[in-house]
Protein backbone atom coordinates (compact mmCIF):
# COMPACT_ATOMS: atom_id res chain seq x y z
CA UNK A 1 0.00 0.00 0.00
CA UNK A 2 1.48 3.31 -1.09
CA UNK A 3 2.27 5.94 1.30
CA UNK A 4 0.51 9.59 0.14
CA UNK A 5 2.61 12.69 0.43
CA UNK A 6 2.31 14.33 3.53
CA UNK A 7 1.39 11.69 5.70
CA UNK A 8 1.31 12.07 9.59
CA UNK A 9 -1.80 10.79 10.80
CA UNK A 10 -3.82 11.89 14.08
CA UNK A 11 -4.21 8.63 15.96
CA UNK A 12 -7.78 7.59 16.71
CA UNK A 13 -7.09 5.76 20.42
CA UNK A 14 -10.71 4.55 20.24
CA UNK A 15 -11.17 2.63 16.66
CA UNK A 16 -7.27 2.61 16.05
CA UNK A 17 -6.77 0.10 19.32
CA UNK A 18 -10.64 -1.69 19.82
CA UNK A 19 -11.38 -1.72 16.09
CA UNK A 20 -13.51 -5.08 17.08
CA UNK A 21 -15.22 -2.76 19.95
CA UNK A 22 -15.83 0.52 17.59
CA UNK A 23 -17.79 -2.25 15.35
CA UNK A 24 -19.98 -2.72 18.25
CA UNK A 25 -20.39 1.48 18.70
CA UNK A 26 -21.02 1.41 15.04
CA UNK A 27 -24.00 -0.92 15.20
CA UNK A 28 -25.46 1.11 17.85
CA UNK A 29 -25.22 4.73 16.84
CA UNK A 30 -28.73 6.10 15.86
CA UNK A 31 -31.07 3.10 14.95
CA UNK A 32 -33.58 5.20 14.09
CA UNK A 33 -31.86 6.41 10.79
CA UNK A 34 -32.32 10.44 12.30
CA UNK A 35 -28.38 11.41 11.22
CA UNK A 36 -29.05 9.92 7.83
CA UNK A 37 -32.30 11.52 7.51
CA UNK A 38 -31.19 15.03 8.36
CA UNK A 39 -28.54 14.56 5.15
CA UNK A 40 -31.10 13.86 2.99
CA UNK A 41 -33.01 17.02 3.89
CA UNK A 42 -29.99 18.94 2.98
CA UNK A 43 -28.59 16.76 0.07
CA UNK A 44 -29.36 13.08 -1.42
CA UNK A 45 -26.31 10.80 -2.78
CA UNK A 46 -28.51 8.71 -5.32
CA UNK A 47 -26.15 8.95 -8.00
CA UNK A 48 -23.98 11.34 -6.54
CA UNK A 49 -20.24 10.51 -6.47
CA UNK A 50 -19.25 10.37 -2.73
CA UNK A 51 -16.37 10.94 -0.83
CA UNK A 52 -16.41 9.20 2.96
CA UNK A 53 -13.27 11.31 4.56
CA UNK A 54 -12.13 8.73 7.41
CA UNK A 55 -13.98 5.73 6.69
CA UNK A 56 -12.09 3.57 9.23
CA UNK A 57 -13.02 -0.24 8.62
CA UNK A 58 -15.71 0.74 6.12
CA UNK A 59 -18.84 0.44 7.84
CA UNK A 60 -20.58 3.75 6.12
CA UNK A 61 -19.57 2.97 2.52
CA UNK A 62 -22.41 -0.42 1.78
CA UNK A 63 -24.71 2.07 2.85
CA UNK A 64 -23.64 5.19 0.49
CA UNK A 65 -23.01 2.57 -2.02
CA UNK A 66 -26.77 1.35 -2.35
CA UNK A 67 -27.71 4.61 -4.27
CA UNK A 68 -24.86 6.64 -4.97
CA UNK A 69 -22.72 6.71 -8.71
CA UNK A 70 -19.55 5.86 -6.98
CA UNK A 71 -18.14 5.96 -3.29
CA UNK A 72 -14.06 6.39 -2.48
CA UNK A 73 -13.59 6.13 0.93
CA UNK A 74 -10.51 7.36 2.78
CA UNK A 75 -8.77 6.47 6.10
CA UNK A 76 -5.55 7.19 7.55
CA UNK A 77 -4.52 4.13 9.69
CA UNK A 78 -3.23 1.43 7.29
CA UNK A 79 -4.82 -1.70 9.25
CA UNK A 80 -8.59 0.34 9.04
CA UNK A 81 -8.00 0.88 5.78
CA UNK A 82 -7.27 -3.00 4.90
CA UNK A 83 -10.28 -3.93 6.87
CA UNK A 84 -12.68 -1.47 5.00
CA UNK A 85 -11.06 -2.77 1.41
CA UNK A 86 -11.73 -6.45 2.69
CA UNK A 87 -15.31 -5.41 3.78
CA UNK A 88 -16.11 -4.22 0.06
CA UNK A 89 -14.65 -7.15 -1.83
CA UNK A 90 -16.31 -9.50 0.83
CA UNK A 91 -19.76 -8.02 -0.07
CA UNK A 92 -19.01 -7.77 -3.88
CA UNK A 93 -19.00 -4.07 -4.23
CA UNK A 94 -16.89 -3.33 -7.35
CA UNK A 95 -14.02 -1.46 -7.32
CA UNK A 96 -15.41 1.13 -9.93
CA UNK A 97 -18.48 1.42 -7.10
CA UNK A 98 -17.03 1.26 -3.95
CA UNK A 99 -12.48 2.68 -3.72
CA UNK A 100 -10.87 2.35 -0.60
CA UNK A 101 -7.58 4.70 -0.70
CA UNK A 102 -5.29 5.13 1.97
CA UNK A 103 -4.75 9.00 3.04
CA UNK A 104 -5.70 12.19 5.40
CA UNK A 105 -8.56 14.77 5.72
CA UNK A 106 -5.75 17.26 4.90
CA UNK A 107 -4.28 15.60 2.21
CA UNK A 108 -6.68 13.82 0.11
CA UNK A 109 -6.06 11.17 -2.53
CA UNK A 110 -8.65 12.45 -4.81
CA UNK A 111 -8.65 14.81 -7.77
CA UNK A 112 -9.95 18.27 -7.76
CA UNK A 113 -13.79 19.08 -8.41
CA UNK A 114 -14.67 15.51 -8.57
CA UNK A 115 -16.35 14.98 -5.05
CA UNK A 116 -21.02 15.98 -5.27
CA UNK A 117 -21.24 14.81 -1.23
CA UNK A 118 -18.35 14.54 1.32
CA UNK A 119 -19.21 13.14 4.69
CA UNK A 120 -17.11 13.31 7.98
CA UNK A 121 -18.34 11.08 11.24
CA UNK A 122 -16.42 11.87 14.23
CA UNK A 123 -13.26 11.80 12.00
CA UNK A 124 -10.92 15.05 11.95
CA UNK A 125 -13.38 17.89 11.91
CA UNK A 126 -13.87 19.31 15.69
CA UNK A 127 -12.97 22.81 14.90
CA UNK A 128 -10.32 25.16 15.55
CA UNK A 129 -6.94 23.11 13.71
CA UNK A 130 -9.15 21.51 10.55
CA UNK A 131 -8.55 24.71 8.56
CA UNK A 132 -6.26 21.97 6.18
CA UNK A 133 -8.42 19.58 6.12
CA UNK A 134 -11.30 22.36 5.12
CA UNK A 135 -9.06 23.41 2.44
CA UNK A 136 -8.95 20.20 1.16
CA UNK A 137 -12.65 19.79 0.86
CA UNK A 138 -12.51 23.20 -0.74
CA UNK A 139 -10.55 21.79 -3.77
CA UNK A 140 -12.10 18.48 -3.92
CA UNK A 141 -16.00 19.28 -3.98
CA UNK A 142 -17.68 20.03 -7.16
CA UNK A 143 -19.63 23.21 -7.19
CA UNK A 144 -23.10 22.23 -6.00
CA UNK A 145 -21.93 19.56 -3.81
CA UNK A 146 -22.60 19.37 -0.26
CA UNK A 147 -19.92 18.20 2.72
CA UNK A 148 -21.38 17.06 5.71
CA UNK A 149 -19.92 16.99 9.15
CA UNK A 150 -21.35 15.29 12.10
CA UNK A 151 -19.82 15.62 15.20
CA UNK A 152 -21.06 15.70 19.07
CA UNK A 153 -23.24 18.78 20.68
CA UNK A 154 -21.47 18.92 23.87
CA UNK A 155 -23.98 21.69 24.72
CA UNK A 156 -26.78 19.03 25.30
CA UNK A 157 -27.99 15.86 26.34
CA UNK A 158 -26.97 12.61 28.79
CA UNK A 159 -23.90 11.83 26.21
CA UNK A 160 -22.88 15.77 25.88
CA UNK A 161 -22.87 16.34 29.82
CA UNK A 162 -20.32 12.83 29.94
CA UNK A 163 -18.41 14.28 27.05
CA UNK A 164 -18.00 17.82 28.61
CA UNK A 165 -16.94 15.93 32.01
CA UNK A 166 -13.73 14.16 30.17
CA UNK A 167 -12.80 17.18 28.33
CA UNK A 168 -13.64 20.31 30.79
CA UNK A 169 -11.42 22.41 28.28
CA UNK A 170 -14.28 21.61 25.55
CA UNK A 171 -15.96 25.14 24.32
CA UNK A 172 -18.69 23.74 22.21
CA UNK A 173 -19.83 27.43 21.95
CA UNK A 174 -16.61 28.55 20.59
CA UNK A 175 -16.57 25.57 18.25
CA UNK A 176 -20.02 26.33 16.31
CA UNK A 177 -19.03 29.69 15.99
CA UNK A 178 -15.62 28.17 14.04
CA UNK A 179 -17.92 26.34 11.80
CA UNK A 180 -20.51 29.25 11.35
CA UNK A 181 -17.17 31.28 10.10
CA UNK A 182 -16.56 28.78 7.61
CA UNK A 183 -19.58 28.89 6.36
CA UNK A 184 -21.62 25.57 7.28
CA UNK A 185 -25.21 25.02 9.05
CA UNK A 186 -25.38 23.13 12.14
CA UNK A 187 -28.73 21.29 12.14
CA UNK A 188 -28.96 19.51 16.01
CA UNK A 189 -30.31 15.91 16.33
CA UNK A 190 -30.83 13.75 19.15
CA UNK A 191 -30.28 10.49 18.39
CA UNK A 192 -29.45 7.67 20.46
CA UNK A 193 -26.81 4.76 21.53
CA UNK A 194 -28.78 1.45 21.45
CA UNK A 195 -26.73 -2.24 22.37
CA UNK A 196 -27.94 -5.10 22.54
CA UNK A 197 -26.72 -6.09 25.97
CA UNK A 198 -25.49 -4.03 28.57
CA UNK A 199 -21.49 -5.63 28.25
CA UNK A 200 -21.78 -4.11 24.36
CA UNK A 201 -22.32 -0.30 26.29
CA UNK A 202 -20.30 -1.00 28.73
CA UNK A 203 -17.74 -1.66 26.33
CA UNK A 204 -18.06 0.84 24.29
CA UNK A 205 -18.00 3.59 27.21
CA UNK A 206 -14.55 2.36 28.03
CA UNK A 207 -13.25 2.78 24.69
CA UNK A 208 -14.46 6.37 24.26
CA UNK A 209 -13.51 7.51 28.04
CA UNK A 210 -10.82 7.25 30.64
CA UNK A 211 -11.41 4.54 32.66
CA UNK A 212 -12.07 6.32 35.71
CA UNK A 213 -14.42 8.83 33.78
CA UNK A 214 -16.04 5.37 32.30
CA UNK A 215 -16.22 3.65 35.79
CA UNK A 216 -18.21 6.80 36.89
CA UNK A 217 -21.01 6.72 34.04
CA UNK A 218 -21.42 3.20 34.28
CA UNK A 219 -21.71 3.08 37.99
CA UNK A 220 -24.22 6.08 37.52
CA UNK A 221 -26.05 5.01 34.22
CA UNK A 222 -28.25 1.87 33.93
CA UNK A 223 -29.63 -0.04 30.59
CA UNK A 224 -27.81 -0.56 27.35
CA UNK A 225 -28.50 3.04 25.83
CA UNK A 226 -28.13 6.63 26.11
CA UNK A 227 -29.63 9.83 24.35
CA UNK A 228 -26.95 11.68 22.16
CA UNK A 229 -27.11 15.25 21.15
CA UNK A 230 -24.99 15.85 17.62
CA UNK A 231 -24.55 18.09 14.93
CA UNK A 232 -25.53 17.34 11.43
CA UNK A 233 -22.99 20.52 9.65
CA UNK A 234 -23.16 21.22 6.11
CA UNK A 235 -21.61 22.94 3.49
CA UNK A 236 -22.95 23.95 -0.08
CA UNK A 237 -19.55 24.65 -2.37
Amino acid sequence: MTRPPSYDPIPSPNIWEHPDTYEIENRGVDPDGLLWAAMRQVRDWAGADVLDIGCGSGYHLPYFARTARRVIGVEPHEPLTRAAQSRVRGLGLAEDLVDVRLGAAEALPVEDDSVDVAHARWSYFFGGGCEPGLAELQRVMRPGGVAFVIDNDASRSTFGEWFRAELPAYDPVGVERFWQRQGFTSTPVTMRWAFDTRADFESVVRIEFTPDHADRILAEHEGTGVDYAVFVRSKTY
